[in-house]
């Protein structure tokens, strides 16, 4: 009886020890860092431009479709919102679904559960992009109304960027038509403000608990002329996050590879990926050393409809052609790193981004 009862003892803890191996390991950090307009295309040219990129560490690889409710070629605003709330949406529409209803969002989500969130982009913090991870309206445009949604309603605690003449009234040098001074607004919510690099490289985060830094009046100029650089920036808000031991959600944007896609600057495309993949750099050298955090890379969308005809590896430079000044609808790589990579592998959609971060962020 004593060896029946054994064995029966020994088959239920190696029964158990096998359904917890089979339970997926969730991250307590979260890094999603999206290169805006980013292809294959753009990541083969940044890959000879600097020889070898940081995103070559990430060996989970998928790829995404970007469609939106209303279009096959996606801007930057549906493509935002699919990732930030896992819901599709209309070309131009920011943190709502096609119906126009409101959808939580993956860092406003981390904000209910105890989470430190963070924002850190190379343009103005109410552009398309971040827009989507902190606000709710039907069009892009509207930053006006973001900006008043971010200093009023969002929770997010730390934000890198630009863009300070959308918080303030014209008679302060701003954009805005009404006398609101949003920045004052978000000093008086606990948001230390900082606007000049100087002020960003002397800054001491031991005793800031919320951190709003605003680096131009609308957005700053192309990769190398800005300071702080997105890496830079990307160490300091994990620096900054990572205090918190509930763990965080960083929404990281490589801005500008979108807009030299726009321009049909090749040139610029490389500067562009090698100033993204030195902030992928950063995260990843975190989340190798932290064990429990996830990195995602991806892309809203492909812009330009960029080839590589030629080039020279010893040489460090490509020859572009492009078929558009706009989006392409071709499907966007995915890369992933860390505990819950594996979700990300193979072919998904732009959804499956939030879907599969909401999923890690339930307790």
């Amino acid at each position: 009886m004593k060896r029946i009862k054994f064995v029966i003892l020994a088959f239920v803890v190696l029964f158990s020890i096998s359904l917890q191996a089979q339970q997926p390991v969730k991250p307590k950090n979260i890094i999603l860092m999206i290169g805006d307009g980013m292809g294959l295309a753009q990541i083969s040219a940044g890959k000879t431009y600097k020889g070898q990129l940081n995103l070559e560490k990430m060996k989970v690889i998928g790829l995404l479709t970007t469609y939106s409710c209303d279009e096959y070629v996606t801007d930057s605003a549906a493509g935002a919102t699919a990732m930030s709330t896992g819901y599709k949406t209309k070309n131009v529409a920011i943190g709502i679904d096609c119906n126009g209803e409101k959808r939580e969002t993956v860092l406003e989500h981390a904000n209910k559960i105890g989470k430190s969130t963070g924002i850190v982009v190379v343009c103005a913090i109410t552009h398309a992009t971040p827009a989507a991870f902190v606000a709710h309206v039907p069009d892009r445009n509207m930053q006006i109304e973001i900006a008043e949604q971010i200093a009023k309603e969002a929770n997010t605690d730390l934000y890198l960027g630009t863009g300070w003449g959308w918080f303030l009234p014209k008679s302060k040098g701003g954009r805005r038509n009404d006398t609101l001074d949003l920045i004052e607004v978000m000093k008086k919510r606990g948001y230390f403000y900082i606007s000049k690099p100087e002020e960003f490289y002397n800054l001491d985060i031991k005793n800031v608990n919320k951190l709003l830094g605003l680096f131009a009046e609308n957005h700053p100029p192309y990769a190398p002329d800005r300071k702080p650089t997105l890496a830079e920036m990307t160490k300091k808000a994990i620096e900054f996050l990572s205090r918190d031991k509930d763990g965080f959600f960083l929404m990281v944007e490589g801005s500008q590879i979108d807009w030299a896609g726009h321009d049909n600057n090749s040139d610029q495309i490389l500067k562009e990926m090698a100033d993204f993949d030195d902030a992928i750099g950063v995260a990843l050298d975190f989340a190798q050393k932290d064990g429990n955090t996830l990195v995602i890379v991806t892309a809203d969308h492909e812009t330009g409809g960029y080839a590589l005809v030629n080039g020279s590896v010893s040489e460090r430079k490509v020859e572009g052609k492009f078929i558009t000044k706009s989006h392409t609808g071709i499907m966007v790589p995915v890369f992933a790193f860390g505990p819950g990579a594996e979700a990300f592998a193979g072919f998904g959609d732009n959804t499956l981004i939030g879907k599969k971060i909401f999923e890690y962020l339930k307790k």
